[in-house]
């Protein structure tokens, strides 16, 4: 008898330990993580002024999606590019969905598609 209420005891122990599952769509954290890394690298870049330092900003902003360096007549140029809007559904990022900020011998010049096209 006593084995048959220990086994009883045990499975509705076991049982009970069993809890329901919630299914939870991936993309959604996701959707939520890059539109809020979006955003606050907006508010960031909105808050910029020309002449900071290279290091200012990527303590800021933190680490670029992108990087380039030229050297352009004996001056240093380096664009950071941070993703700033969405274009494509494709889960990757691209420059077209990035905001360049150009810095000329490590200090802020210019940032947006103009700055860019005219450094």
């Amino acid at each position: 008898m006593n084995k048959w209420i220990a086994a009883i005891t045990l499975s509705l122990a076991v049982g009970s330990l069993s809890g329901c599952i919630i299914s939870v769509k991936p993309d959604q954290y996701h959707q939520a993580d890059w539109e809020k890394r979006e955003s606050q690298n907006r508010q960031e870049i909105a808050r910029l002024s020309p002449g900071l330092s290279l290091e200012e900003i990527t303590h800021r902003l933190g680490v670029p999606d992108f990087s380039e360096y030229h050297d352009q007549n004996g001056q240093k140029v380096q664009v950071l590019f941070y993703r700033t809007h969405r274009n494509h559904g494709d889960g990757v990022t691209s420059k077209d969905e990035c905001t360049p900020l150009v810095f000329k011998d490590n200090h802020l010049s210019g940032w947006g598609d103009e700055a860019y096209r005219t450094y």
